[in-house]
C-alpha cells in the first residue's frame, strides 16, 4: 500500500483559514463592503453602550498650535468647556448622555475641543481617520471613545448620525469638505432635524467665503444663508446654538 500523503499543505493553504481569522481575505478588494459594514458597527456599538445620545461636533484645522497669534487653539478649548458643562454632557447619572464633543481625534482644533471637554470632566469623542502620513490620536479624548477609521465616508456618517450642532473653526480643505458635506444635508432635506452650525471668527470666514455671492448668482437660495450664523467668543458660539434651538436636557 503506498504512503499516505501529508495534509500539511491543505492545512496551510489559505483556503482553508477561517475567513474571519483570514486577514488576506478581509483585506481584500470583494470584502470592501463588509470592513465598511465593520467600521460602522464597531463605532456604534460603543457610543451605544456609553448612552451617547447627541454630539457637538466640532471641526477645524489640524494645524493651529496652543498660544498662536490667532487664539482658536483656545478658544476652541474654552468653548468645548464651556459646552460640556452646560449642555447635559457630564449628565452621568441620566439614562443617556447629551451633546457629548465629537471632534477628528487629531491635533490643533480637533486636541482644542477634546482638551476643553477633558477640563470640564466630561467624555468627548474623537474621530480618527488613518491617512498617509499617520495621525495620531490627541491625548485628550476619551480613551473608549477613541475611534480609528479607514474610509472617510463611514466617520462622516458618524458625524452627522448624532450631530445636534456644529461648530466650525478656521481650516483648510478638510474643514470646509466636513462644513459643505453637513450644510448639504440640511439644505438638500437630507438630514431632517434642527442642525445649528457656528463659523466661528467672522472675519476670517466672510473674508474666506463669499457667502452672499452664491445667493446673488442664484446658485443657492438666499433662505439658504440662514443654515449659519456667525460667532467671535466662546459664549458667543454657546449662546447662538441655545438661540438656534440645541436641545438641552433638564437636570
Amino acid at each position: 500500500m503506498p504512503n499516505r500523503p501529508s495534509n500539511k499543505p491543505q492545512m496551510a493553504a489559505s483556503a482553508f483559514r477561517l475567513p474571519a481569522l483570514d486577514q488576506d481575505f478581509l483585506l481584500g478588494d470583494s470584502t470592501r463592503g463588509l470592513r465598511f459594514q465593520m467600521e460602522y458597527m464597531k463605532a456604534e456599538e460603543s457610543l451605544r453602550a456609553l448612552k451617547i445620545e447627541s454630539t457637538i461636533v466640532v471641526f477645524g484645522s489640524a494645524r493651529v498650535k496652543e498660544g498662536d497669534a490667532s487664539g482658536w487653539y483656545e478658544n476652541a478649548r474654552a468653548f468645548a468647556k464651556l459646552s460640556s458643562e452646560r449642555s447635559g454632557a457630564k449628565l452621568d447619572h441620566k439614562s443617556a448622555r447629551y451633546n457629548v464633543i465629537a471632534t477628528g481625534g487629531g491635533p490643533g482644533i480637533m486636541e482644542a475641543a477634546n482638551r476643553g471637554a477633558y477640563d470640564a470632566d466630561a467624555k468627548s469623542i474623537g474621530y480618527n481617520i488613518t491617512l498617509p502620513m499617520e495621525q495620531e490620536p490627541n491625548p485628550f479624548s476619551t480613551p473608549e471613545l477613541t475611534f480609528r477609521f479607514h474610509y472617510f465616508a463611514m466617520r462622516k456618517m458618524h458625524f452627522a448620525m448624532r450631530a445636534a450642532a456644529l461648530v466650525v473653526f478656521p481650516g483648510g480643505f478638510g474643514t470646509l469638505d466636513e462644513l459643505f458635506e453637513l450644510l448639504t444635508l440640511r439644505q438638500t432635506g437630507k438630514m431632517t432635524k434642527s442642525l445649528p452650525v457656528v463659523l466661528f471668527d467672522k472675519n476670517f470666514w466672510t473674508s474666506a467665503i463669499n457667502f452672499e455671492h452664491f445667493a446673488k448668482e442664484k446658485l443657492i437660495n438666499p433662505i439658504d444663508l440662514e443654515l449659519f450664523t456667525f460667532a467671535d467668543t466662546p459664549q458667543q458660539a454657546w449662546s447662538a446654538l441655545v438661540e438656534r434651538g440645541l436641545y438641552i436636557p433638564k437636570d
